[in-house]
């Protein structure tokens, strides 16, 4: 049996993903950090809930105590959860470091505290894997390519979070070879992440999430992946 934790699993793409994944035969875990949401969701899909505010030290703790003590360890972890940010209207120019830093708390500080509590529970599978889910607005490549959406939406947060994301998950793919690291960037899915203006469903969004959460050991490590394959960086 696969024991799989999602952080921010109780809509959108971590829903979707939770939703594949427990009925590819996953016990899944919904993380969220509003417990009534949480709880509503895993009971929908048939999963478990636990409680996790991946800005929360004690929160994360708490959640690997939790996972460890019913399942007995963790064999995939999908860092979904994200913000925009404070991302208030103006020019670039007046974004402040107070704004950069409440963005990154979730989308990089997040995955690290995340990905740090449950790397002892990965550490006792046969088959690890993590999942960073990242975006295209943080690939340097498709943000300068003028045939790409991504080229026409300017940011510092959000962008420069996901850019960082893909250095994070490249280190810790060196630091631990036994484990499965990699970034994927869903697409434009529409969310409430983008006020369900994207030009993908979910349900496409989700197949590059599901489809590298699902890699076996001599799958490939440290990458970048949309749903077409290795993406530019």
């Amino acid at each position: 049996m696969t024991t799989t934790l999602i952080t921010g699993a109780n809509k959108g793409l971590g829903f979707e993903t939770a939703r594949r994944l427990t009925e590819a035969g996953h016990t899944v875990y919904v993380g969220a950090r509003n417990a009534d949401r949480g709880r509503e969701a895993a009971g929908r899909l048939g999963a478990r809930f636990v409680q996790l505010d991946v800005t929360d030290e004690d929160s994360v703790e708490a959640a690997a105590k939790t996972v460890r003590a019913e399942a007995g360890g963790l064999d995939v972890l999908v860092n979904n959860a994200g913000i925009v940010g404070a991302g208030k209207p103006g020019p670039l120019g007046e974004v402040t470091a107070a704004d950069m830093l409440d963005t990154y708390d979730t989308n990089v500080f997040g995955v690290v505290r995340v990905t740090r509590a449950f790397l002892p529970l990965l550490a006792d599978s046969d088959a690890p894997v993590v999942v960073n889910v990242g975006s295209g607005l943080g690939s340097l490549a498709a943000t300068n390519d003028p045939s790409r959406i991504e080229s026409q939406v300017t940011g510092l947060t959000y962008h420069s979070s996901k850019t960082a994301l893909v250095m994070i998950t490249s280190q810790y793919a060196k630091a631990f070879p036994a484990i499965r690291f990699n970034t994927v960037d869903p697409g434009y899915t529409a969310t409430d992440l983008n006020g369900h203006q994207g030009t993908q469903t979910v349900e496409e969004g989700a197949e590059v999430i599901v489809r590298m959460a699902t890699i076996g050991t001599d799958g490939p490590t440290g990458g970048y992946f949309d749903r077409t394959g290795p993406a530019a960086w």
